[in-house]
């Protein structure tokens, strides 16, 4: 059941997060709630469909240039979203792409950016071992999460976020969505747009664990540092290794756990 928030007795919320989520549900039968708005979207190329990926509604140029960027489709940013039709969930991205993609399916759940791409070979993009990057107190890069702006998942706390920061913990910009992987997305195809990339001087700071995928669309962004409220798997340590990057997990007010190239930690 849905309808208008001020009806069932929910609070206002700027307009600007309202879109994220269903205007109200009914939780239980009698307790109103607001959940995380979940489609599909389809990206297309010249008109031709490339990928579908479930995302929330918002920023969809943004994640189609960040997936074709971490895709190594894409060198610099495209023009997106000019034929964009929004009522049926699709995103236009003129052309022509750096390479051809391949015949592997891009359709991707919201919890997994990889699930379906076939073997790990398949989704290893090329990606230049990081830049030095900042010199970062531990202390400062534990405190990024509690610095990340969500104001969709304090209403619904079903979003993933990505922040990006500069060297000295100011954040840059902030993307929320169902998907971890396409709130980073949006992020990068945020900076692909504002001539950011390669992101040597940045963080990258996610509100939930440390996916092999994150860290390969981190490093093709050019991200030294990459920093997470949970755990990292093995693959994800290993890429990071690899890629130069620092690598931390289980940022928050008790610390971080730094798991390669420590050269970027003082303090």
């Amino acid at each position: 059941m849905s309808g208008d928030p001020h009806t069932f007795g929910l609070d206002p919320v700027p307009d600007a997060v309202e879109a994220r989520m269903t205007a109200a549900i009914v939780r239980d039968g009698e307790i109103p709630d607001r959940v995380a708005v979940e489609e599909p979207l389809e990206i297309r190329v010249d008109g031709e469909p490339l990928a579908v990926t479930m995302r929330t509604p918002g920023h969809d140029e943004e994640l189609a240039l960040g997936f074709l960027f971490g895709e190594g489709l894409i060198e610099t940013a495209h023009s997106a979203g000019a034929t964009a039709d929004f009522a049926t969930n699709t995103v236009e991205v003129e052309g022509p792409l750096s390479r051809e993609p391949g015949r592997r399916n891009f359709y991707a759940t919201s919890s997994c950016g990889v699930c379906g791409k076939g073997a790990l070979e398949e989704v290893a993009v090329e990606a230049p071992a990081a830049a030095p990057g900042p010199e970062v107190e531990r202390d400062l890069l534990a405190s990024l999460p509690g610095r990340l702006e969500q104001p969709a998942f304090d209403c619904t706390g079903g979003l993933h976020a990505t922040g990006l920061f500069d060297g000295d913990g100011e954040l840059v910009l902030a993307r929320e969505d169902v998907g971890r992987h396409n709130a980073m997305d949006k992020v990068i195809g945020r900076a692909l747009i504002d001539g950011r990339l390669p992101l040597e001087r940045g963080i990258l700071c996610v509100s939930g664990r440390l996916s092999f995928e994150l860290v390969q669309k981190a490093a093709v962004a050019g991200a030294p540092i990459l920093v997470g409220v949970g755990a990292p798997s093995s693959l994800a340590i290993e890429l990071a290794s690899d890629r130069r990057m620092t690598l931390g997990g289980f940022a928050g007010p008790k610390g971080i756990n730094v798991y390669c190239d420590f050269g970027r930690i003082s303090g």
